[in-house]
C-alpha cells in the first residue's frame, strides 16, 4: 500500500542507511552504495561524500541521483526518492558532526568526527530536491 505524503516524508526523515544509486556511464548499471543522509520533511535531502571519489564524480556528472531506504520491522516499508542535485557545497566539520550525530551514539560522535576529518579527505555535500517518490508499506508478509 503506497504511503501518504506525510508518511513517506516522515519515514525518510528517520535515520536509515540509504542505498544511493547514480548513473555510472554507458553500458553500466548504476553505481549503488550505502550512505548516510540527512532529510527533514518538505526539504532537500543531502549526502556527504568525497568530492573526488567515484561516487562524488558520478553525482556531479549525472546531476541527479536516487536514494532508497527500507525497514523490515514492524512492517516491511520502503521509500525511494529521485531528483536533481540543486546545490553542491564543500563539507564542513559542522556537516560531519550533524550527519554523525544522526547515526552514532552521542559518546561516539566526536571521536568519529576527529577520525573522519583526518582520514576521509575533501568532502562535498550534494543537495537533492525530491522529484519522484516511490513508497509502500507491505505489512507483515
Amino acid at each position: 500500500m503506497p504511503l501518504s505524503v506525510e508518511e513517506r516524508e516522515q519515514f525518510l526523515a528517520e535515520p536509515h542507511i540509504g542505498a544511493l544509486a547514480v548513473a555510472a556511464g554507458e553500458g553500466r548499471g548504476p553505481l549503488t552504495l550505502p550512505i548516510w543522509y540527512q532529510y527533514a520533511p518538505g526539504g532537500e535531502l543531502w549526502v556527504m561524500t568525497g568530492s573526488e571519489s567515484k561516487k562524488g564524480r558520478l553525482i556531479s556528472a549525472a546531476g541527479r541521483f536516487s536514494l532508497m531506504v527500507e525497514r523490515l520491522e514492524p512492517t516491511i516499508r520502503y521509500v525511494s526518492v529521485e531528483g536533481p542535485v540543486v546545490r553542491t557545497e564543500e563539507a564542513t566539520v559542522e556537516h560531519l558532526r550533524e550527519i554523525s550525530a544522526r547515526y552514532l551514539a552521542p559518546e561516539k560522535v566526536e571521536g568519529y568526527v576527529e577520525f573522519a576529518s583526518k582520514e576521509h579527505g575533501k568532502q562535498a555535500i550534494y543537495h537533492l530536491r525530491p522529484e519522484h517518490w516511490y513508497s509502500s508499506d507491505l505489512g507483515s508478509v
